[in-house]
């Protein structure tokens, strides 16, 4: 690992360099080891890969993970015909997990489409094989859907906890990032895609300023369809997921708590540097560098920065509205640009109860929502929500 040399940039997420000397392709990889302790894949498997991918060339990087993705589909269906059911199920939530990471640099339009549908498929067999308390749903949203999964607790009496995810993820890869440690620690879990997320911008949903709209209709769904109760739900956002909670957090009425990994109630500040940022960089892109640019334009609606910009202009969120108890998450290589975000957002907050949590390098979870270090996010979350409901 080597610390940054270089200015951060607007949108850093990771204050060293891991493996990769492209920094999204460093991001996304660090990734794929973050989730190897939920049941994606493990160290070994994940620099197996690596060793496969040419830094910076974003189709290299698709290849290898979705091979790898076939690879560990082979092995379930193996094992899975030898009576070997959890193994099998093992191997299968490998499969989505190298199908996952495969699409994070694959280009917009059918070969994202076509590797999110193994993705999709792998996950809900590998739920089915580890007897995962899973039942997924789809919420009717503008004559779409938005999809999730509800994962019930043993308990009756456990809360809710409702994990909203950013711009690079999708429902399933939160049961990777924090949803399986939270059912583990006690907690009825939801996870779904809002407008923009997943593959939902391929029905022509986009991000929407007014996030807490989509938010509140899925706490509706929760309480109507799977029996959480009001008071005892708490949103968890993560990444953009941090400015739609924020949002949430100043109009949905339901809520015990509210935590963002990082707050994040200005994205429109982000886009804008970045695509400065962008604009005056030297050189050329690298083509994962230019994918993670289409991808963010695919799920905000636009085709190039200028749109961007447009559409992403009403995202502001108003902390005076917020008196939740709220907790903020921090990682210390995080850009200024978040950190300072995060910072103003919980004082200027009014709830009488609220938390600043902020990690260095020796927590080993100081990157972008403790991308380096999941449990520690788990940790903070659920120390939290146990304080707050009692438990």
């Amino acid at each position: 690992m080597e610390p940054q040399t270089e200015t951060p940039r607007p949108d850093q997420r990771l204050a060293r360099r891991y493996h990769f000397n492209d920094p999204d392709m460093d991001l996304f990889f660090v990734a794929a080891l973050g989730w190897g302790p939920a049941g994606g894949l493990d160290v070994g498997q994940a620099f197996y890969v690596a060793s496969r991918i040419t830094d910076g060339e974003a189709d290299t990087w698709v290849q290898a993970f979705a091979d790898y993705g076939d690879v560990q589909n082979a092995q379930a269906d193996a094992w899975k015909r030898r009576g070997w059911k959890r193994a099998a199920g093992e191997a299968r939530l490998k499969a989505f997990a190298s199908y996952r990471s495969a699409w994070q640099f694959a280009m917009p339009g059918p070969q994202f489409a076509a590797i999110y549908a193994k993705h999709q498929l792998a996950f809900a067999t590998a739920m089915a094989e580890l007897d995962m308390p899973a039942t997924f749903f789809e919420l009717p949203y503008q004559d779409k859907a938005l999809p999730g999964v509800f994962l019930r607790h043993a308990d009756p009496d456990a809360p809710t906890a409702l994990v909203i995810g950013g711009a690079d993820t999708c429902f399933e890869d939160l049961f990777l990032t924090i949803g399986r440690n939270l059912l583990d620690r006690g907690y009825s879990v939801a996870l779904v895609d809002l407008p923009g997320q997943g593959i939902t911008q391929a029905q022509g949903l986009h991000w929407e300023p007014e996030a807490e709209r989509p938010i509140s209709m899925v706490i509706d769904l929760l309480i109507e369809r799977f029996g959480a109760v009001p008071g005892r739900i708490a949103l968890i956002g993560l990444s953009l997921g941090g400015y739609f909670v924020t949002r949430a957090a100043g109009h949905e009425t339901r809520l015990a708590t509210v935590i963002a990994s990082t707050p994040f109630p200005d994205p429109a500040q982000m886009f804008a540097l970045s695509v400065r940022s962008a604009t005056e960089r030297a050189g050329m892109p690298s083509a994962a560098a230019m994918r993670s640019r289409l991808t963010t334009f695919w799920k905000a609606g636009a085709t190039n920065g200028q749109e961007l910009l447009k559409r992403t202009a009403g995202m502001v969120a108003d902390p005076t509205r917020v008196t939740v108890p709220f907790l903020s998450i921090l990682g210390g290589g995080d850009s200024p640009v978040f950190a300072r975000q995060a910072r103003d957002w919980h004082q200027r907050i009014p709830a009488t109860l609220k938390s600043f949590v902020l990690l260095d390098e020796a927590t080993g979870a100081d990157g972008h929502v403790q991308i380096n270090n999941r449990l520690r996010l788990a940790q903070e979350c659920c120390g939290w929500m146990d304080d707050i409901f009692g438990r």
